[in-house]
């Protein structure tokens, strides 16, 4: 279940709200069609970047 108080997700938790898998989530990621940081080797996904990709796409 997801945390929506929280600022950031995780790769999971993106996968989960978009519905798709790993290699489009890390796709998106590496295009920086959302943008995203990395500590170490966890991406963190502040939830504003995901709402502003979905804002885009809706807008399309």
């Amino acid at each position: 279940m997801q945390n929506l108080e929280q600022p950031l997700m995780t790769l999971e938790e993106l996968c989960d709200a978009l519905m798709i898998g790993k290699n489009a989530a890390y796709r998106l990621l590496m295009e920086g069609k959302i943008k995203a940081f990395r500590i170490g080797r966890i991406w963190k996904i502040p939830r504003q970047s995901l709402n502003e990709y979905l804002r885009s796409k809706i807008s399309k």
